[in-house]
């Protein structure tokens, strides 16, 4: 019984996740807020940083695993940084790049590379107020970090920008 109740109860989650994110864009949700009946079964997204020789990766997903909404790569001293992930950055000013596709580090699969300055306003909010607002196929939603997660964004921002290696 237990072999089919807990794949059934992740799937309720996720399914209950992404209802929740699917709202029309002139709406703006708050994905953090969870009634107490669903938090049990859905998955917690928070911000992380990790390092991988010079490249510092900035992620928001599900800690330990591999479902990540959005990941930012950079190297130190660099202007920018690569965006990957479901969800883009609302009214950031994103560079597209033409040319051979790299390979998306979450799919695996061929990458359209979309670049975004470090000091773009939306970058800078998330450190600052701890809130960004993301657009993917699910329409537009508010994605929020907390204290601690707003320092490791503001690492992650002045590891990029060279200020802190």
């Amino acid at each position: 019984m237990f072999k089919i109740l807990i794949p059934a109860v992740a799937a309720l989650g996720l399914v209950a996740f992404a209802a929740q994110t699917a709202t029309p864009s002139s709406q703006v949700e708050d994905v953090t807020s969870v009634p107490a009946s669903l938090a049990m079964a859905q998955p917690v997204m928070s911000w992380s940083l990790h390092h991988e020789g010079a490249i510092a990766k900035l992620a928001y997903g599900v800690e330990n695993s591999d479902q990540l909404a959005l990941m930012m790569t950079c190297m130190p001293g660099d202007a920018s940084a690569i965006v990957y992930g479901d969800v883009q950055p609302q009214g950031a000013r994103l560079i597209h790049t033409s040319g051979p596709a790299a390979l998306d580090p979450l799919s695996g699969g061929e990458a359209e590379e979309s670049r975004i300055s470090i000091r773009d306003a939306s970058l800078r909010g998330l450190a600052g107020s701890g809130e960004i607002n993301v657009t993917g196929d699910a329409g537009m939603f508010r994605v929020t970090a907390s204290r601690q997660e707003q320092r490791v964004i503001g690492d992650f921002l002045a590891y990029c920008a060279g200020t802190r290696v």
